[in-house]
């Protein structure tokens, strides 16, 4: 059993959560809302709600006490252009950047969604080069979250191959396809 942090827990991350709680993975997931994180829904699903928000990554250091995996699904977030540039770099770094000085051992990063393909591919540039440099697995995915299915599918192979080291890059991702876990 795994502790796995889902940064972006919307309904996608949610459905995501309660497939990880069914095989026995302690799930906690962030949202912005401390009215969301009061709700019943998310103790229903056996996740644990916390409130942080990744335009604030500060807020965000207290969720990966004791987590394993970080997902980020942020590929389909909503902004300004300037906010989400700065949440799929800037921000997106210094989020990895305390990621590597924690308990997490594994990256999961959507590198697909609505935010659009450049911002997308210099979130995943920046998850593979710092887990690269840090000897830590991840996975992009790069699979439609509007296909819902294979998006859960794909998304429970990717927290499934950073836990057990045999990570890949899954869906189409753009730039150096295949293994990623650094040797």
């Amino acid at each position: 059993m795994a502790r796995v942090l889902i940064v972006g827990c919307g309904c996608r991350g949610r459905t995501l959560g309660r497939a990880l709680v069914v095989r026995g993975h302690a799930v906690r997931g962030t949202t912005r809302s401390a009215v969301t994180a009061a709700g019943a829904e998310w103790e229903a699903l056996g996740i644990e709600a916390f409130v942080g928000d990744p335009d604030r990554v500060a807020t965000l250091a207290p969720a990966l006490e004791h987590v394993s995996v970080a997902c980020v699904l942020l590929g389909s977030a909503t902004g300004s252009p300037s906010s989400l540039e700065a949440l799929h770099g800037s921000r997106l770094e210094m989020l990895l950047t305390r990621m590597i000085d924690s308990t997490v051992r594994g990256i999961v990063y959507e590198a697909a969604g609505t935010v659009g393909d450049l911002l997308l591919a210099g979130g995943a540039a920046l998850v593979r080069a710092t887990c690269h440099d840090s000897l830590i697995p991840y996975e992009l995915m790069g699979v439609d979250p509007a296909d819902i299915d294979r998006w859960l599918q794909t998304a429970l192979e990717a927290v499934e191959g950073v836990l057990s080291g045999q990570a890949t890059e899954r869906g189409a991702i753009s730039e150096s396809p295949g293994p990623n876990t650094p040797a």
